[in-house]
């Protein structure tokens, strides 16, 4: 492991934390800013939205009520609709509102029977969506293109198709009877330039902002490049701003005519980017500062560490040659830190007096070594009997019943986990009884320690054999799949002893139980259980048999 020095260590330690102080307290002061930044801008938006929606709101009342009073005059409501009178009205209007490109009055049918510049006079507007609305009552419409109405007007270019909104009143006649619709055309560049003379005022102040007309399907209607589009932005009904998409974004209801059904929203937006630039200018300042700031503190601190490490280090050279029994090893026993002084002064006194008893140390360590390995060997091999002594069966050599339970617990553990399957193999021999008490114990012994050489034999480096109990053992199967399936193995365990000679004995015979591992078991007992009645009924079946 790579080690530093003392003022490494200072210089590093000072430099860090004095950069990670100031780095965190500009990360902090600059988010700080930027919400701040945010409130500012959003709240800033939102006036600003406000101001625009309140005044295009205005305007349209004003036209609207202007259709409704020109509808409501006397010479109207006694019911000639070609009186020389009305059209003198409706041109003092339109040369008074530059805005309006079209006025006109209609019977109940649609047929036009008077309109300012002759416009469409004796034409039908029947399908027009702002005449069947100005039958029912006060109508103002969405902007919609007039093609035909666009290329009668003049001065206007004819390849240029315009935009309008319509104003609407019905004409009523002294019986309260609907004869007619008064209505008019108003250049869409109206209401945008309402709409820009309201949210550009505030353009040095707010750059890059960006002022839309949404109508009530969230569909910008204004500017032209974003027309159709849908707009995301916060709920005009909120009356407040959102943060999303890469803008600031305000959006807010105009207030239209009550007697209408438009229904528009101002939306008043500003690139994220320009809105918290001088946020981001700040915290940008304040991480250079502290990066500065963090190389003066390491600077200030690898001298300071200097001054102090210089002694330590000479003490550490000292040191190193009294180890290395090396002439010449002198200590600095004066410094103007006391620490520093105190260390020289004890590890001068301390080698010393470790010079004079190393002979001794190295004797009595060589000595103490020599014992150690010796205990440590004996250790070992003492360990290794214990460890043989309780997993495996004394009489036999082959596992006992203790790491037999063990064994099958991590094979039903795994079993659960992964649905790998296994067998178990109980082997009982037969007759064992009549063995010990015609022949003894002793050669009953045998009889057991040929029986487990024997199964051991038969079976595969992967499976595992234990003494279950007497004369019975149990054998583990992680592997069942062809060709070595447990009948298989069994099998092979039973005619190998059914072939052997043993001594003394002759022929001596085995019956095997089957039990193969089921996802249903609570535990491994049922299995054993499996097995164990397995066993029993190879015994009824007469001896010597794989059941």
């Amino acid at each position: 492991m790579l080690k530093a020095s003392l003022r490494s260590h200072l210089t590093l330690w000072f430099a860090g934390l004095s950069l990670l102080t100031l780095l965190s307290v500009g990360f902090y002061v600059g988010h700080i800013a930027t919400e701040q930044m945010k409130q500012a801008s959003g709240n800033a938006l939102l006036n600003t939205a406000r101001s625009a929606a309140s005044l295009l709101g205005e305007q349209l009342r004003e036209r609207q009520l202007e259709v409704y009073l020109l509808s409501r005059a006397p010479h109207l409501e006694r019911g000639d609709l070609d009186n020389p009178a009305i059209l003198k009205s409706m041109q003092l209007r339109t040369q008074a509102r530059a805005e309006y490109a079209w006025m006109g009055v209609t019977d109940a049918e649609g047929k036009v029977h008077q309109a300012v510049n002759g416009l469409l006079v004796g034409q039908s507007v029947q399908q027009r969506p702002w005449f069947q609305a100005g039958l029912r009552g006060e109508y103002t419409g969405d902007p919609h293109e007039a093609v035909l109405l666009a290329k009668m007007l003049p001065g206007l270019p004819n390849d240029e198709p315009l935009r309008f909104i319509d104003f609407a009143a019905p004409i009523h006649n002294a019986d309260g009877q609907v004869i007619g619709v008064l209505g008019a055309h108003a250049h869409w560049s109206w209401v945008t330039r309402i709409v820009e003379s309201a949210a550009f005022a505030h353009k040095n102040s707010m750059p890059d902002i960006e002022a839309l007309i949404v109508d009530h399907d969230g569909k910008i209607l204004y500017p032209e490049a974003l027309m159709g589009q849908q707009l995301a932005a916060t709920d005009s009904k909120l009356q407040n701003w959102t943060a999303g998409n890469g803008f600031l974004t305000s959006m807010v209801s105009v207030p239209t005519p009550s007697s209408t059904a438009l229904s528009w929203s101002i939306a008043v937006r500003q690139p994220l980017e320009t809105a918290l630039q001088p946020a981001r200018l700040l915290m940008y300042k304040l991480l250079i500062l502290g990066v500065v700031a963090a190389v003066l503190f390491g600077l200030v601190a690898y001298y300071l560490a200097l001054y102090l490490s210089r002694p330590i280090e000479q003490l550490a050279l000292s040191a190193r040659q009294v180890q290395n029994n090396e002439p010449g090893a002198q200590f600095q026993l004066q410094h103007p830190v006391l620490e520093i002084a105190q260390l020289g002064q004890s590890i001068d006194a301390m080698t010393q007096s470790l010079l004079g008893k190393e002979r001794e140390l190295q004797e009595a360590n060589a000595s103490l070594e020599a014992t150690v390995a010796q205990r440590t060997a004996a250790l070992t091999q003492a360990n290794a009997e214990l460890l043989s002594l309780a997993t495996h069966d004394g009489l036999t050599g082959v596992y006992n019943r203790r790491r037999f339970d063990e064994k099958l617990t991590e094979y039903t553990l795994l079993f659960r986990r992964t649905g790998r399957p296994f067998s178990l193999l109980l082997i009982d021999a037969d007759h064992f009884k009549r063995i010990n008490d015609t022949h003894g114990h002793a050669v009953g012994d045998e009889v057991l320690q040929q029986l487990a050489q024997l199964i051991q034999s038969s079976l595969r480096t992967t499976d595992f054999v234990a003494r279950y109990g007497g004369e019975e053992f149990a054998v583990l199967l992680p592997e069942i799949a062809q060709p070595d399936t447990p009948e298989v193995v069994a099998e092979k365990i039973r005619a190998a002893i059914d072939e052997a000679d043993f001594p003394a004995i002759g022929n001596v015979t085995v019956s095997i139980g089957i039990g193969l591992a089921d996802p249903a078991d609570n535990s491994h007992n049922a299995l054993i259980k499996r097995a164990d009645q397995q066993l029993y009924q190879a015994k009824a079946a007469g001896r010597n048999q794989v059941v």
